[in-house]
């Protein structure tokens, strides 16, 4: 039996979240086109006869402007010490200088697979190029080259994995897909709907508290507080009429119902905490 954790490491936007998803066979992570989704360390365990893999998403590596950033800096450099296996995400179409930058900067002390990920966008040249440009890094094992998105190379990456791994029992039960209680996914999955339908700063000013959690025989009530930094965004997030935040609320119940599994009743509320991202007290309140 081969058991430990494998994290996934890379810039804002590189594919973490979907590469994780797609992996596990199952929508664990947000995701959306904006930078910064990802806030907190996710992880997903995958268990086989002969294997037990706990991936852990993590956040885009970034220069923290906010308490809030080094929060998730402090989650990347956690997943940095208790790693038995590092995958090194890298879109094949970025600056693969400032990757190898960053790479290079993390000071790993285990084995690591570079992933270049969204070849299917890419011609052989190009893969052969960045393939070339990695080769023989010191902190590069071994390069696959797949798209996360297509669901391309995985079998040939999972086996790179596999042979890393070191010898061990499971650390979770079976039946385990994350170690995050199903209030966290629910927060995660009303955040993503934000991501899409609000533009400019929104998403990043907000954050979701689930205040409410109530499982019945026939329904879920779940009661949550959308939490934003000023007052003139409240009026952009409930939209004209209330328009807005009924079309969040639709979208959100619809993917939360999806993940548990039953019907749900979502009720959202709209609340301001000015420069949260900043105060520890908020931030710890908030789940960071």
């Amino acid at each position: 039996m081969k058991s430990g954790f494998v994290n996934i490491f890379g810039k804002p936007n590189a594919g973490k979240s979907t590469l994780m998803n797609a992996l596990m066979g199952e929508k664990l992570a947000i995701v959306s086109p904006k930078v910064q989704t990802t806030r907190h360390r996710i992880k997903g365990i995958l268990t086989d006869n002969d294997y037990q893999i706990i991936f852990s998403d993590t956040p885009g590596i970034i220069e923290p402007k906010y308490k809030l950033h080094e929060k998730m800096m402090q989650a990347v450099k956690g997943s940095l010490e208790d790693a038995d296996v590092a995958l090194l995400i890298v879109d094949i179409k970025d600056d693969l200088v400032e990757a190898d930058e960053i790479f290079s900067s993390l000071s790993l002390k285990v084995p690591a697979i570079i992933v270049l990920n969204k070849a299917d966008v890419a011609d052989k040249e190009e893969i052969k190029k960045t393939i070339d440009f990695f080769s023989g890094k010191k902190y590069s094992k071994e390069i696959i080259s797949v798209s996360a998105l297509r669901k391309l190379g995985l079998k040939e990456l999972l086996d790179a994995i596999i042979s890393l791994l070191p010898e061990g029992e499971p650390f979770y039960n079976d039946d385990n897909l994350s170690d995050l209680p199903t209030k966290f996914f629910v927060s995660e999955i009303i955040r993503e709907k934000i991501f899409y339908l609000y533009q400019d700063e929104i998403p990043y000013h907000a954050t979701v508290l689930v205040q409410e959690f109530k499982e019945k025989a026939t329904l879920t009530k779940i009661t949550a507080d959308i939490i934003l930094q000023r007052e003139t965004q409240k009026g952009i997030v409930l939209g004209q009429g209330g328009k807005m935040i009924k079309e969040l609320g639709t979208q959100a119940r619809r993917d939360i119902e999806k993940f548990i599994g039953g019907k749900v009743f979502l009720e959202l509320f709209v609340k301001v905490r000015p420069k949260w991202r900043d105060n520890e007290i908020h931030l710890k309140e908030y789940g960071y």
